[in-house]
C-alpha cells in the first residue's frame, strides 16, 4: 500500500475533513459568543458594577492583583458556549435516537 493510499484511508477513517469543518465553525462561533457577551451582556453587568468599566475590575489582596473583570467575561463566554454545545448535542442525540426506531 502506497503512502497516498494510506493517507486517503487515514482521512476517511478518522473523518479529518469533518473535524476541520467543525473546528472552523467552532472558532467562528467562539467569536460570535464573545461579541455577544462583550456587546450585549456585559453592558448590562457594567451598569450593576460601580465604576462601570467591568473589564478593568480588579481585586487586590496584599501584593497580588486579580483581574476579575476579564475572568468574568471569559467565564460567561465559556458558559454560553458550553450551553450551546449541550443543546446541539442533546438535539442531535434526540434525532439519532428517533432515527433508530
Amino acid at each position: 500500500m502506497g503512502f497516498a493510499t494510506e493517507f486517503r484511508e487515514f482521512i476517511k477513517k478518522y473523518q479529518v475533513l469533518a473535524l476541520a469543518v467543525a473546528f472552523i465553525i467552532g472558532t467562528a462561533a467562539t467569536k460570535l459568543v464573545t461579541a455577544f457577551v462583550n456587546d450585549i451582556i456585559m453592558p448590562v453587568v457594567a451598569v450593576l458594577i460601580p465604576g462601570g468599566n467591568w473589564r478593568t475590575a480588579t481585586m487586590d489582596i496584599g501584593p497580588l492583583r486579580f483581574l476579575l473583570g476579564d475572568f468574568v467575561g471569559a467565564l460567561i463566554d465559556f458558559l454560553i458556549i458550553a450551553l450551546v454545545v449541550f443543546l446541539v448535542v442533546k438535539f442531535v442525540m434526540k434525532e439519532d435516537a428517533t432515527a433508530k426506531r
